[in-house]
């Protein structure tokens, strides 16, 4: 296959496209395929449109990759899918047919990683709790003696993509690292330099316990009352993953029965929060909207590691982020 017979079509959401694939990003692509229809949506899709498509140009919004779809497209071999997960994209029949997928997750997962890095530096001096403290006192707050990054223990459940990057990141800081994940060998997890332990290990050992994990049939919940109960004096919970990891009313019960604890809630079950939750009330909590990954303009980074992924493909590269089937049992 060369450069220059390449035929492909955006499809994804189209108030997201311009977000994903400005002019820069689009040039970049063009410059190996040729796009002669507008952008689509999945809905958009009407009989013959992909019949001569060999790359599909995606990301949120993608079309699901059914035995029917693939049907009306016998030449595609790449999707270009400028999001995270590709569960809601890929099928048994796209692996089975060979088609390739690669992805933006791990861009995404850098941006939540940098996100993670702030919310928990941020966490080991308390300073949610003297914010949050100064305005129900409407008073200045006396700083105590806060433990900082000198001596810290963060734990980290997961160490999928995002844990991995927020290891690297927390390497930089001088804190104990330790963390949970049944897929990761002890080997692996110290060539990352983390200490692997148990589940229970993570939330009696840390100062700040920052979760990573998938929402799986297996992890929903994961983090119930007793794992709540059990972290050490004045620690933190960090969710910049999945809000039904959490046994929410679990939460909020341990919150209130240990005002010493914290938890920085970037996504939370369901999301946004009822009007009304305790979530907004209570006193040792903070709730932001999802704020962990790649928002605005930061969105065309996934473009253009499309871009590149696609320069790679033409020239018979490996590329850097493609999904393998086997990798997705236990994806988020």
């Amino acid at each position: 296959m060369t450069d220059e017979r390449l035929t492909g079509l955006y499809v994804m959401d189209p108030a997201l496209f311009d977000d994903v694939y400005g002019p820069d990003e689009r040039a970049d692509i063009e410059r190996h395929l040729t796009i002669e229809r507008p952008p689509l949506s999945a809905t958009d899709l009407s009989a013959g449109v992909l019949a001569d498509v060999d790359v599909l140009v995606t990301g949120w919004g993608a079309p699901r990759l059914t035995a029917e779809l693939l049907d009306s497209a016998p030449r595609l071999a790449l999707v270009l899918y400028a999001a995270g997960s590709v569960r809601p994209l890929v099928t048994e029949e796209s692996w089975a047919r060979g088609v390739r997928v690669t992805s933006g997750g791990a861009v995404i997962a850098d941006k939540v990683a940098d996100f993670t890095l702030a919310q928990i530096l941020y966490a080991l001096k308390h300073g949610w709790r003297y914010v949050l403290t100064a305005r129900r006192t409407a008073a200045a707050v006396p700083r105590r003696s806060e433990l900082g990054t000198a001596g810290a223990t963060v734990g980290l459940v997961s160490l999928g993509a995002t844990g991995r990057a927020t290891a690297r990141l927390l390497a930089r800081h001088g804190v104990r690292v330790v963390a949970h994940d049944p897929y990761v060998s002890d080997a692996d997890a110290r060539v990352l330099g983390v200490e692997p332990t148990t589940l229970e290990g993570v939330f009696t050992q840390s100062d700040v316990v920052s979760l990573h994990a998938p929402l799986l049939d297996e992890t929903r919940g994961m983090v119930d009352a007793e794992l709540l109960r059990s972290m050490r004096p004045d620690a933190t919970l960090v969710n910049t993953a999945r809000g039904g990891l959490v046994d929410e009313p679990a939460l909020v019960t341990v919150l209130g029965e240990r005002p010493d604890l914290f938890a920085v809630l970037d996504v939370t079950d369901p999301e946004p929060p009822h009007p009304g939750s305790p979530l907004f009330t209570l006193d040792n909590v903070v709730v932001t909207p999802h704020l962990a990954g790649s928002l605005g303009p930061e969105r065309r980074l996934l473009g253009a590691a499309m871009a590149e992924e696609l320069a790679r493909y033409v020239a018979k590269r490996p590329l850097r982020h493609e999904v393998a089937a086997v990798s997705m049992e236990h994806a988020a």
